[in-house]
């Protein structure tokens, strides 16, 4: 059988509407104040597990109008406070280098002073996160959340919805092979969704458990995506 070369482009822009809420309708509906620069607090912080949303929620919030999203390698550059900008979004502070760390906390305190905003994100409480002490203890001024991942079932019928969204039919067995064979954050699963999509158009065959092996077995899955 001919290998199939599976060229799935860039990646789909992310938006508010896209984030799988699940047990997480609390912060989605905070996140929609934050785009909009209207909650009363203006610094979160968001905690989890690798694939739960977090890069997903400040990418969603850097496409509205003066936000800035900051990297944890982003040159110094990027920690500069501008008066346009009214929303900072720093991803994943735990791995900001020790030079970056000072600026973070510049940058929190003018942000502080000015009134604008801030959504930093990290894999752990902020109690807990491996920061010199000063931007730790910022990190927990404001709102924490822990972002929950979705439950196998939440996936499933995620999935689904988005496979009916597309005209695609899959076979009953399908996904739930897929959340036991392949990597389980939802953006890696609806990449692969992609793929099976794609496979499925080029080999003029259904959506089915031995399709979905057939390509697991191409030896070029999709790359595995950020958070």
């Amino acid at each position: 059988m001919k290998q199939l070369v599976l060229d799935l482009g860039a990646d789909p822009a992310q938006s508010l509407d896209t984030f799988q809420v699940g047990e997480n309708t609390e912060l989605a509906h905070l996140m929609h104040q934050f785009a909009q620069r209207a909650s009363r607090e203006h610094f979160c912080y968001l905690w989890g597990e690798t694939g739960a949303g977090k890069s997903h929620l400040l990418q969603a919030l850097a496409a509205t109008p003066g936000a800035r999203y900051i990297a944890s390698d982003a040159p110094e550059a990027q920690f500069v406070f501008a008066p346009e900008v009214s929303l900072y979004l720093v991803d994943d502070v735990d791995r900001l280098p020790a030079a970056r760390q000072i600026d973070a906390f510049a940058l929190f305190n003018q942000v502080r002073e000015h009134g604008a905003y801030m959504v930093a994100t990290g894999p752990v409480p902020p109690a807990v996160l491996p920061l010199r002490e000063d931007l730790r203890t910022r990190m927990g001024w404001g709102l924490v959340y822990q972002i929950r991942g979705l439950s196998d079932d939440q996936k499933i019928a995620a999935l689904t919805q988005a496979a009916e969204a597309r005209g695609l039919t899959l076979s009953a067995s399908v996904l739930p092979y897929l959340l036991s064979h392949f990597k389980r954050d939802m953006r890696s699963l609806s990449t692969m969704l992609d793929a099976l999509d794609q496979y499925s158009l080029e080999t003029q065959r259904p959506v089915t458990l031995p399709l979905l092996r057939d390509l697991l077995l191409q030896g070029n899955p999709p790359p595995e995506p950020k958070e």
